[in-house]
């Protein structure tokens, strides 16, 4: 690992440290972390994985992201918000996902609030203006301003399980920000 946290990859490239440490993480990286991802299911979606990775390794959530999405519909907004009682107990009885009953009931009540809003305006509308990527690790935030303010205008529609830290990993995931770092291959994107 370089000095500034970047890693080089067998490929050469030089990588975010963390991007480089599992194959899966690589290809995460490469081709989706920071990425701008738009559509209200899309970022429900992360929105959704983002939490259940609280407390958790991401790489647990990325690995299990395949029966995530065929337990949750595709993270069909209109779908899960419909999920019933026996839907959710389904949802516990099944050993490919994380069964964490707080959160998944919080999937199922954040999607019947996702439902009635424009979920990519108003979390796009936290994006600050382009900023220079962070140099090192250690200039990469777990919080921000606008991550905070994200988590309070969620919680006061409604939302559960989503505070300023899971706001902000959700921004980075979704390209709202760009924390690869500076010398990082990955072009800039926004």
């Amino acid at each position: 690992m370089t000095d500034d946290g970047l890693v080089i990859g067998a490929d050469g490239r030089p990588r975010c440290s963390w991007g480089g440490s599992t194959p899966d993480y690589a290809i995460y990286h490469d081709e989706e972390w920071g990425k701008p991802v738009r559509g209200d299911d899309a970022l429900f979606e992360r929105l959704t994985l983002e939490a259940f990775q609280s407390g958790l390794s991401w790489i647990t959530i990325l690995r299990k992201r395949p029966a995530f999405r065929a337990a949750f519909a595709g993270f069909s907004i209109a779908k899960v918000a419909e999920f019933t009682e026996s839907d959710a107990a389904r949802l516990m009885a099944d050993p490919g996902i994380v069964r964490n009953r707080m959160k998944v009931d919080a999937a199922l009540h954040n999607a019947r609030v996702a439902v009635e809003l424009d979920l990519t305006e108003l979390l796009w509308s936290f994006a600050p203006a382009t900023r220079d990527r962070p140099r090192t690790r250690a200039d990469v935030p777990a919080v921000t301003g606008e991550s905070t303010a994200m988590a309070k205008a969620l919680k006061k529609r409604g939302f559960k399980f989503v505070g300023p830290t899971t706001a902000y990993a959700l921004m980075q995931a979704t390209g709202m920000v760009d924390d690869h770092l500076t010398d990082c291959w990955v072009p800039v994107m926004r």
